[in-house]
């Protein structure tokens, strides 16, 4: 038995003050009763715990009853020869807290089994010890003694519970990604229906209606991953980590996905059928990289859906190119400034169909400006401007130049 402290000051064991027949005596008794004793608490285990389950050796004994006695016999076997701090039976008690942590118990629970152990093992100490007269103060020392020997045995089945809780984690998580795989990817033949019950099963995520996906964007290197919830799945193995977004419209989902995602950058794809969900993550993709290019905002994690005109019109981009080249071949000639501010005329016409003072007010200039310029547009043009094919092709061309900088952005009416 260790020397009790006070301060700096060491104090002498009165345990170590107990005669060696009287010690040796505790000790015999002790070690006769463990066996019952180990009984006693594993009977009091179970009424108090009648769902915890217990394994069996080969025998057909209680691993739990076994743990006990041991970990009883050891403690005696230290208090009858004081060779330091008595050494915890390993095995026994990790896997004991290995067991919790696979059936989703806490440790606050496991705790308190192992405190009411004690409290019966020193009300049978302490039976014994008035039968063969050990001191008071000795027997006070031996319940300091019992609730340090107790920390070993929770450390131990700490270590347990943690590594049931690691293993289980990884698990989940492997499950987690299969199942986003089957999500993500396009099914151009066969019903996945099925398979995607299964695996979701597996994990315990129940199919939503709909979905939307994100495509995310590390603040860092060694970014933690956000706390997105339980329900949204997330797989921070990609460069770009993915979310899955279960019914993404759900009171409270936009709210809770804004405070977690504080920090990131990125994009969430349109909600879509949970069929239909490697769509919506091409969409946040698409949007991801116009970020990266500069045409989308950036900083935040943003909706596709908000950005819906962006998304068309800088997407096929080779297209709307040989499109603008066609469409805008008469201002080939016209210079760079001059031909930017006929195109820009030309945009606020198209978009208000209105005359020369609703197109001067978009654009901030004089009402006569407006006029000088529309007339230019008509005879570079000549009959085609009035053709609404071509107006249409015109407004695509430049609505996508816009977006990309090279227009001006018209001014709102107020």
């Amino acid at each position: 038995m260790t020397a009790a402290r006070t301060g700096t000051v060491t104090a002498r064991s009165a345990w170590h003050d107990v005669p060696r027949f009287q010690v040796r005596r505790f000790a015999a008794i002790a070690m006769a009763e463990a066996p019952e004793l180990a009984e006693e608490i594993l009977r009091e285990i179970q009424r108090e715990y009648p769902h915890l389950p217990f394994v069996v050796d080969d025998s057909g004994e209680p691993m739990a009853l076994v743990g006990i006695r041991r970990a009883i016999e050891v403690f005696v076997q230290h208090l009858e020869h004081s060779e330091g701090r008595p050494t915890v039976p390993p095995g026994v008690f990790q896997d004991f807290g290995r067991g919790e942590g696979l059936n989703g118990r806490s440790l606050d629970s496991l705790q308190a089994i192992y405190r009411m152990g004690v409290r019966l093992a020193w009300r049978r100490f302490a039976d014994i010890g008035q039968r063969v007269e050990i001191p008071p103060p000795a027997m006070y020392e031996l319940v300091d003694a019992g609730y340090e020997y107790l920390d070993g045995l929770v450390d131990q089945s700490v270590r347990g519970y943690a590594e049931a809780a690691a293993r289980q984690a990884g698990e989940r998580l492997r499950l987690q990604r299969r199942l986003m795989e089957l999500l993500l990817v396009e099914h151009h033949r066969g019903d996945p229906s099925e398979a995607l019950t299964e695996r979701a099963a597996r994990i315990g995520w129940p199919l939503p209606a709909k979905v939307a996906v994100g495509v995310l964007l590390r603040p860092a290197r060694e970014a933690m991953a956000p706390a997105v919830g339980q329900g949204v799945l997330l797989d921070m193995e990609y460069e770009q980590p993915r979310m899955v977004v279960p019914d993404p419209g759900a009171a409270g989902r936009p709210e809770l996905l804004h405070r977690a995602l504080a920090g990131w950058s990125g994009a969430i794809g349109p909600p879509v059928p949970l069929a239909d969900a490697a769509k919506s993550l091409r969409w946040a993709e698409a949007a991801v990289r116009l970020m990266e290019r500069e045409l989308l905002p950036s900083g935040e994690v943003l909706y596709c859906t908000e950005h819906t005109e962006a998304l068309v019109l800088l997407q096929p981009e080779e297209l709307i190119d040989d499109l603008a080249l066609r469409c805008l071949a008469p201002l080939t000639h016209c210079g760079p400034t001059h031909g930017r501010r006929l195109a820009e005329t030309l945009l606020a016409w198209l978009e208000t169909r209105g005359g020369a003072p609703e197109v001067a007010a978009r654009l901030g200039v004089h009402p006569q400006t407006v006029r000088y310029r529309l007339r230019q547009i008509r005879e570079l043009w000549g009959d085609e401007i009035d053709d609404p094919d071509r107006r249409f092709e015109l407004e695509l061309v430049l609505r996508a130049q816009r977006l990309r900088g090279q227009l001006g952005a018209m001014r709102t009416r107020r």
